[in-house]
């Protein structure tokens, strides 16, 4: 038995039957990081000493038979996430050799759980961009075509489970940074709604928008994630106190009497045609298993995007002026403090975060915060009352997660708007608050994986769950594996 080839769910079961132990697993995955992450870059560090010695004590505790669905499984994090005494960088050189002296609240979760942390993965800098090309530490590639990006920022999470470095992973979305990756890559991204992860100890890039999400590579697996750190933490201020169903309970409910919606402002021209034909053969497996489809409008769509980049810029120019190399990360030498904070952050930020900050603090100065931020508020309010809309007619809303499938490394890197719009479809839902997810639904002509986005009211997570459950069990597209990475 290749012990990679597992879900992390099978994984799972096989911990809890004692047919493997935990440590078996993690060698198995700390060896195919060693032989495919030098190509890959999808880890930036790798604790392998700490991660056999939780595994020991993951076995211990399946012994005793005290486990969780999560105990044993190794897993990998988003290097956004902070981790108590392991290097977290954000991506960028202005945190190089910055250790946390706590752990984010999702890692305090896991830890509970009793799962496996492998290490850090690689992502766009400060979580801005779409294609982790923006790292400080190189890009990450797609396991797919290693000539492609693997998606952003959460490109290294996505990349580590689809190669089969990790078993499930946790990244954050602020504009589709979970589900346009999971697109690329192939794998199932769950982007939580606002306010159901908590958000502590994330390093923070859009305030009113980041959410922690989870990958795996079936629903099924995304469940057992979320499931286990979802949940209101009063060190959150934006924290729900809303109750985490039992989200796996869920799943083998029928699609019978489901609604489902196509916005007609996603299935447009400009879209890959055969991500249009995926899309649309996905909608027609979900008819099949007894939903019914009909076409909505969300007629604010196309100012999703000029609102997004408004906002979120706005939201960072703000959170990263904490980073002047007085506290953390290395600091440059100068005759002066504002020498000093010049130098160190012209050093330490990369061109995008450089180019965000400025838009932010352009869209909030004097003169401009009207015509600009407040208006784009207004605007989201707007898209937002779209979604509100469309939800009292149906029940989901499936289109593309993105409007390509991978580009190459390479490709967009000197056009940010391109850039941008890659995140087209997944920027309006962040906007809204709402839960989103990507599935697999098939593949195009180069063999690289489409994403089908499902879109649910606020907190129906589970929801969203179902649907691509059985999506999966209908189709075989989740048991692909890149061809690379197969041995």
């Amino acid at each position: 038995m290749e012990l990679h080839t597992l879900t992390l769910t099978e994984a799972a079961a096989k911990l809890h039957s004692g047919e493997v132990t935990s440590v078996a697993l993690t060698e198995a995955m700390l060896q195919r990081i060693e032989a495919h992450n030098p190509a890959l870059n999808a880890f930036l560090s790798v604790t392998a000493d700490a991660a056999l010695e939780s595994a020991r004590q993951a076995d211990a505790r399946i012994r005793s038979g005290a486990a969780s669905p999560l105990t044993g499984v190794p897993i990998a994090l988003k290097d956004v996430i902070c981790v108590k005494g392991l290097p977290t960088t954000a991506g960028s050189l202005i945190l190089k050799g910055y250790r946390p002296p706590y752990n984010a609240a999702v890692v305090e979760k896991l830890s509970s759980a009793g799962a496996v942390i492998l290490g850090k993965t690689n992502l766009d800098e400060f979580a801005m961009g779409s294609s982790t090309e923006n790292s400080a530490y190189g890009p990450t590639r797609n396991p797919w075509d290693m000539s492609r990006v693997p998606g952003g920022s959460s490109g290294g999470s996505a990349a580590a489970v689809a190669a089969r470095l990790a078993f499930g992973a946790l990244g954050t979305d602020t504009g589709g940074s979970v589900r346009q990756p999971a697109a690329l890559c192939g794998v199932v991204g769950l982007k939580p709604s606002y306010g159901r992860v908590s958000r502590y100890g994330l390093i923070a890039f859009g305030s009113s928008l980041d959410q922690i999400g989870v990958f795996g590579r079936t629903a099924e697996d995304a469940a057992v994630l979320i499931e286990t750190i979802a949940g209101h933490d009063p060190r959150d201020g934006t924290s729900m106190p809303t109750p985490v169903p039992n989200y796996r309970a869920v799943l083998s409910r029928p699609l019978h009497g489901l609604r489902v919606g196509l916005p007609k402002e996603y299935f447009v021209s400009g879209v890959q045609a055969d991500v249009s034909a995926g899309v649309n053969a996905a909608v027609k497996v979900l008819e099949s298993l007894g939903a019914t489809a009909r076409e909505v409008t969300l007629p604010h769509t196309d100012l999703a995007l000029s609102t997004y980049y408004i906002i979120a810029p706005a939201e960072a120019s703000a959170n990263l002026a904490r980073f002047d190399g007085v506290r953390f990360g290395p600091r440059a030498e100068a005759d002066s403090m504002w020498d000093e904070y010049r130098r160190t952050r012209g050093a330490g930020f990369g061109p995008e975060v450089k180019r965000r900050i400025m838009l932010g603090a352009y869209a909030l100065s004097t003169g401009y915060y009207d015509a600009y931020y407040l208006q784009a508020q207004k605007v989201r309010t707007l898209i937002k009352a779209d979604f509100d809309a469309a939800f009292n007619d149906v029940d989901v809303i499936a289109c593309p997660t993105s409007p390509t499938t991978a580009f190459k490394i390479g490709e967009k890197v000197d056009d940010p708007l391109a850039m941008y719009l890659a995140d087209v479809f997944t920027l309006p839902g962040s906007l809204a608050g709402i839960a989103g997810l990507s599935v697999n639904c098939g593949f195009d002509g180069d063999g690289l994986p489409i994403g089908l986005q499902l879109l649910g009211p606020a907190f129906t997570e589970e929801r969203l769950l179902r649907v691509a459950h059985q999506y999966q069990q209908a189709t075989e597209w989740h048991k692909r594996q890149p061809p690379a990475f197969s041995h």
